[in-house]
C-alpha cells in the first residue's frame, strides 16, 4: 500500500503564504498524476490543483496564479506553494496519488490550513 506524508499547513492572515508538502513511500513516477485536494467543513472534497508524470499542471480556477505545485522526484514529493491565501482556503488538505491501478490510489491523512481575515 502507498504510504503518502503530508507536512506543512498551519495557520496564517489573508493575503500570506503557506507550502504543503507531501511525500510518497514510492517512486512518484509510479503515478499518472498526483494531486493536491481540500474539503473545508460542511463542503465537498475538492480538486486543488495535479501534476501529471509529464509535468503538466492543473488548477481549480479560484487558485489559478496563486497556488503552485511542484514536484521533486529525487525526493519522490509533490508540493504545494499557496500565496495570497484568502479566508476561503481555509480546510484541511489532502494529496493523493493516481495510478493506472486504481488499488494503488491513496489518500494522505491530511493537514490543516487556516486563514484568517
Amino acid at each position: 500500500q502507498v504510504q503518502l506524508v503530508e507536512t506543512g499547513g498551519g495557520s496564517v492572515q489573508a493575503g500570506g503564504s503557506l507550502g504543503l508538502s507531501c511525500t510518497a513511500s514510492v517512486n512518484i513516477f509510479f503515478f499518472t498524476a498526483m494531486g493536491w485536494y481540500r474539503q473545508a467543513p460542511g463542503k465537498q472534497r475538492e480538486l486543488v490543483a495535479t501534476i501529471s508524470r509529464a509535468g503538466f499542471t492543473n488548477y481549480t480556477d479560484s487558485v489559478k496564479g496563486r497556488f503552485t505545485i511542484s514536484r521533486d522526484t529525487a525526493k519522490n514529493m509533490v508540493d504545494l506553494h499557496m500565496t495570497s491565501l484568502r479566508p476561503e482556503d481555509t480546510a484541511t488538505y489532502y494529496c493523493k496519488t493516481n495510478a493506472v491501478n486504481s488499488v494503488y490510489n491513496s489518500w494522505g491523512p491530511g493537514t490543516q490550513v487556516t486563514v484568517s481575515s
